[in-house]
């Protein structure tokens, strides 16, 4: 089994990509391989709406100018997923919403490629309006028929710097119980 995480973070090893890897000690202890991609500060386009997807059916974006037709065969591949954003304005970042826009055109326009895969959001934020991104991207895992696993608490950390959710001892706890149930989950599923 694999979980690969999609970072829309532009910091790399932000306070996201930290909250990852705590996920990622539990899966791996659980015997379960991982992967973290980078999508933020990697510019990617948004939908235009073209339909091309629906008409082609061939699991991929027409738009090749970025590397989106590569995550979307890791998401493929992938068991589970995690999209991990910092709040920006109260919401994901926008590479993290073109990621999800053209993901999930293309999931739909090829049969909904991600049923019954598992997938959890992860949200870093300074101070305010990580519930709103935290549905956002679950609201692209529910129409996309996967399978949200819990916590103790919303999957969020609190810190502004790089760095700082280390100092979140309950953001960094709900993020360890997130990854037992989701490799409990992931087991449950694929016994």
């Amino acid at each position: 089994m694999k979980v690969v995480a999609f970072s829309g973070s532009p910091r790399k090893d932000g306070n996201c990509e930290r909250m990852i890897r705590t996920i990622f000690v539990v899966l791996e202890e659980e015997g379960i391989k991982t992967e973290l991609v980078r999508i933020g500060g990697s510019l990617l386009q948004g939908c235009t709406a073209c339909n091309k997807c629906y008409e082609n059916q061939d699991e991929t974006c027409v738009i090749t100018s970025d590397c989106l037709n590569e995550f979307v065969q890791k998401m493929i591949e992938a068991d589970g997923i995690l999209l991990a954003s910092p709040t920006y304005f109260a919401d994901v970042t926008a590479e993290m919403k073109a990621f999800i826009d053209r993901c999930g055109m293309i999931g739909k326009a090829n049969g909904d490629l991600f049923q019954r895969k598992v997938g959890a959001a992860i949200i870093s934020v300074r101070r305010g309006g990580a519930i709103h991104a935290f549905d956002t991207i679950n609201h692209f895992f529910l129409i996309s028929q996967m399978i949200i696993p819990g916590s103790s608490y919303w999957n969020m950390g609190f810190g502004g710097n790089p760095g700082d959710v280390e100092g979140d001892e309950e953001g960094l706890a709900t993020m360890e119980l997130l990854g037992h149930n989701m490799a409990w989950l992931l087991k449950k599923i694929h016994s």
